[in-house]
C-alpha cells in the first residue's frame, strides 16, 4: 500500500508538471534528493497503514518507524525498536548509512528512466525490490572518506547476502 501511495503521489504529480509543460519531478530531483523525498514518503505511508509503527518524532531521529508507545512522545535520538527505511536505485539493495547499528532494516529499491526520448515518453519510477531483516554491527563495512567526506557504512558482502534472503518484493 505504501509503495501504491508513492506511485500515484508521482503519478498524479508529473500528470500535471506535464499539463504545465514542465518537467517529470523524477528529473527536477537530484538522486540523493530524490532518495530522501522517498524514504520520507514511504517511512509516513507505512506509518499510516501500520497498527503499531508510528514516524519517528525526534528530527533525524533512529529508526524512521518506532513501535507505538514505546519512547515518549514517540520520539527517540536513537532507538532499537523500530524500523529504519532506506532508497536506493542499486539493485539488490545494498544502501550507505551514516552508521552501524544493529537494527531492523528495510530498503526499497526503485528505477528511473531517463534516458526514453523524446522525455514525455518516460516510464514512471517504480519499485523493483524491498528487503525486510535484522541486521547487526557485524554485517557492516565502514567506508573511509577524505577530509571532506562523511564518514558512512555499508553492509559488506554477508551482510547484503544476509539482507537479500529477507527479501518482500521483487518484480
Amino acid at each position: 500500500m505504501a509503495m501504491q501511495d508513492v506511485h500515484d503521489f508521482f503519478s498524479d504529480v508529473n500528470t500535471t508538471l506535464k499539463n504545465k509543460g514542465l518537467s517529470r519531478l523524477d528529473d527536477m530531483l537530484r538522486p540523493a534528493i530524490m532518495s530522501g523525498v522517498l524514504s520520507d514518503m514511504l517511512t509516513a505511508s507505512l506509518a499510516k497503514h501500520s497498527r503499531s509503527l508510528v514516524e519517528n518524532g525526534y528530527f533525524n531521529g533512529h529508526p524512521d518507524l518506532i513501535v507505538k508507545g514505546v519512547y515518549s512522545n514517540n520520539k527517540t535520538q536513537s532507538g532499537s525498536e523500530g524500523v529504519e527505511i532506506k532508497t536506493t536505485r542499486k539493485e539488490g539493495g545494498a544502501v550507505d548509512m551514516h552508521g552501524a547499528r544493529e537494527q531492523y532494516l528495510c530498503v526499497f529499491v526503485y528505477t528511473i528512466d531517463n534516458e526514453t526520448e523524446p522525455a514525455t515518453n518516460r516510464r514512471q519510477m517504480r519499485f523493483t525490490e524491498v528487503y525486510l531483516g535484522k541486521v547487526s554491527l557485524n554485517d557492516f563495512r565502514k567506508n573511509e572518506r577524505g577530509e571532506l567526506g562523511t564518514r558512512t557504512a555499508t553492509l559488506h558482502k554477508e551482510g547484503i547476502a544476509k539482507l537479500r534472503k529477507n527479501w518482500v518484493y521483487r518484480v
